[in-house]
């Protein structure tokens, strides 16, 4: 299968690529390796690869597949797609006048136990033991040193880095901590010379939202696939 763009597959080409040490599969289908997250993507469509892919779904577990065109689900699975937009940020919107009114710090392994509880509170995405690892992260902690919102990075295709990981304890929402972190996330990615793109749920009106006024325009819906075993 022969995507006309990085980003059209962009599990598939990022596995294949940069992130390549992270695979686990063969070259009929890979996936993320299991504490890093659930993605994977076959080869293209054929009886083989679609084989293999089936082959690494765990038993009692899930894999996800995105893209413009993926193979359909091999057989014996249960699919359940999900649209996504997938944006990307050629330039970012000038940022406010004065520094943000907390400070941002870089996140490291120390922070990986609350970085988790974080995620698994507010759901932003797939977030394993490790996926902190795939990028850079940065946060805004109280003076507790609790960590109450922050933002990373995620896959990597020749060119593009995604930014994932977004999330805010809901109690404090509406402080601008998540634009604020997303701000760096995608300046950083810039400064490397490279172009910032993430994904979200098409249903997400407010997460798009707050995209948009970023600099983050809509390349293309994509779908997600979550393939589990019955």
């Amino acid at each position: 299968m022969c995507a006309a763009h990085p980003l059209d597959r962009p599990v598939w080409t990022t596995l294949t690529t940069r992130q390549a040490h992270l695979a686990r599969g063969d070259a009929r289908a890979w996936r993320l390796e299991a504490d890093y997250g659930l993605f994977a993507a076959a080869a293209d469509g054929s009886d083989e690869s679609l084989a293999a892919l089936a082959a690494l779904v765990p038993a009692g577990g899930a894999l996800a597949t995105v893209g413009v065109a993926e193979p359909g689900p091999p057989i014996g699975l249960a699919a359940e797609p999900r649209l996504i937009w997938q944006m990307v940020c050629d330039r970012l919107t000038p940022a406010p006048d004065g520094p943000p009114a907390f400070e941002i710090v870089d996140l490291t392994d120390a922070d990986a136990g609350q970085m988790l509880a974080l995620a698994t509170l507010t759901q932003p995405g797939p977030f394993f033991a490790r996926t902190h690892r795939l990028g850079a992260f940065v946060g805004v902690k109280d003076a507790a040193g609790r960590l109450l919102a922050m933002a990373g990075e995620r896959m990597n295709p020749p060119g593009f880095t995604e930014v994932s990981g977004v999330c805010t304890e809901p109690g404090q929402r509406g402080r601008g901590l998540a634009g604020a972190l997303m701000r760096v996330v995608a300046e950083r990615i810039a400064a490397r010379g490279e172009t910032a793109f993430l994904h979200s749920y098409a249903h997400n009106a407010q997460a798009i939202a707050l995209y948009e006024s970023l600099g983050f325009a809509l390349r293309t819906e994509l779908t997600m696939t979550v393939l589990t075993r019955p």
